[in-house]
């Protein structure tokens, strides 16, 4: 069973740069759509980002949109989001999340909590103003 992973998570100052990284063990996740979502404090968890599989195809929630990115090392099971121009409001436990998908939904991009079998167990960003 594939398990994640996140890390790179931290503390920083509003305006600053951030990369979390998601690697996945137990087996090969090469065919795994990869999520990123969000839960601040009080808050429901939200989407944030998504790769499809093949990596072609990315999706990004508006409040993110232009300052972070997200990208995939298949070689290395591993899936990256960068986020720049931090503000304080990005601040929450950030999630990676995937799921198998089948060749010809490679180019998918999952974006509700739901459609993801796989979650890790979160990385804390914080974002002082």
């Amino acid at each position: 069973q594939v398990q994640l992973v996140e890390s790179g998570g931290g503390l920083v100052q509003a305006g600053d740069s951030l990369r979390l990284s998601c690697a996945a063990s137990g087996g090969t996740a090469s065919n795994y759509a990869k999520g990123w979502f969000r839960q601040a404090p009080g808050k429901e968890r939200e989407f944030v980002a998504a790769i499809s599989w093949s990596g072609d195809s990315t999706y990004y929630a508006d409040s993110v949109k232009g300052r972070f990115t997200t990208s995939r090392d298949n070689a290395k099971n591993t899936v990256y989001l960068q986020m720049n121009s931090l503000k304080p409001e990005d601040t929450a436990v950030y999630y990676c999340a995937g799921v198998p998908l089948r060749y010809s939904r490679r180019n998918y991009v999952p974006k509700q909590d739901d459609e993801y079998d796989y979650w890790g167990q979160g990385t804390q960003v914080t974002v002082s103003s």
